[in-house]
């Protein structure tokens, strides 16, 4: 899926170290930066599974800021993916959330000073950070209003992200990017809808939606996720920019469209809605797409062809 200026990526840097690399996002991105001759680098508190065998693995808890700085050494830019708190539960351990997420970037901006490291590419919330809008499509100027604790870290991060851009010159680029779902590792019910929704209609096992199936929320196809990732290793300056499809769609047409996809009918159970959940969203990318040269390519109904052609 990557366009010609992302396959001259690895010309411009030589080595990348992914904050997170063993989730979703980061094995798809560590992957797509191996094949444009991009070093490697991974930290996370987790087990790995490299199948390559080709990149090095750091382990270190983030909250604590273990062994960063050894990570740190060497690398020319950093994808920051990491987060230690789940939306559903952030609220119940909201200092936790603050200490090891805000506290945690804080004390890697002071690493990455040290060490001469001068650009961050950081995966913000294309969900969280603006609660429940006002207006859809939603703009990166809306105003952020975060219904859980998740968000506001997210917000905060960003902000110090901007703050050491102006002060320090850092070169931070901020994706607000929508619910991303394809093949790889996820956790059931973690990841995202999509990815539950294969995983449980390919055991045949019930699938639960909460609410009446009419919330509305951006899918993004992960090619395209990692596109605007490796497009952002070239940006300088302090960029933030919505990453999504530019479409919403309900609970109920992501299952219609997984039936499609799969040729078998899911066995659903509806549970009472969540409080947490924001009713409907999905992103305006006009700024992305008029200022940059990423465009999302694969649609929904492409993309869950392609998840399930991946899984079987």
């Amino acid at each position: 899926m990557a366009n010609q200026k992302n396959d001259s990526i690895g010309t411009e840097m030589r080595s990348a170290l992914l904050l997170g690399g063993n989730g979703f996002l980061g094995s798809h991105l560590a992957r797509a930066l191996k094949q444009r001759g991009v070093s490697v680098r991974i930290y996370d508190r987790g087990s790995h599974d490299d199948a390559e065998g080709d990149s090095v693995h750091i382990k270190g808890d983030f909250g604590t800021g273990e062994h960063l700085a050894e990570a740190l050494e060497g690398v020319d830019i950093v994808y920051h993916l990491i987060s230690t708190t789940l939306p559903s539960t952030s609220n119940a351990h909201a200092l936790f959330d603050v200490e090891s997420n805000v506290g945690g970037t804080l004390r890697l901006l002071d690493h990455m000073k040290t060490a001469g490291v001068n650009r961050i590419v950081f995966t913000s919330s294309g969900g969280t950070v603006y609660g429940n809008p006002q207006m859809v499509p939603v703009r990166e100027d809306h105003p952020l209003q975060p219904l859980c604790s998740y968000g506001v870290t997210k917000v905060a991060i960003e902000g110090y992200l901007r703050l050491n851009a102006s002060l320090h010159g850092l070169n931070a680029t901020v994706l607000r990017i929508a619910n991303p779902y394809g093949p790889g590792k996820a956790r059931i019910g973690v990841q995202g809808f999509i990815p539950t929704l294969f995983a449980k209609i390919a055991s045949e096992a019930p699938i639960e939606i909460w609410g009446d199936g009419s919330v509305v929320r951006d899918y993004i196809y992960v090619d395209d996720a990692i596109d605007a990732m490796l497009e952002a290793a070239s940006w300088n300056g302090f960029r933030l920019y919505n990453v999504g499809s530019g479409a919403g769609h309900s609970l109920l047409d992501v299952l219609r469209t997984v039936e499609r996809a799969t040729g078998r009918s899911a066995n659903v159970v509806y549970k009472q809605g969540r409080s947490f959940d924001v009713v409907e969203i999905y992103l305006d990318i006009g700024k992305i797409t008029s200022e940059t040269a990423w465009r999302p390519r694969v649609s929904l109904d492409a993309g869950c062809r392609l998840f399930w052609a991946a899984m079987t």
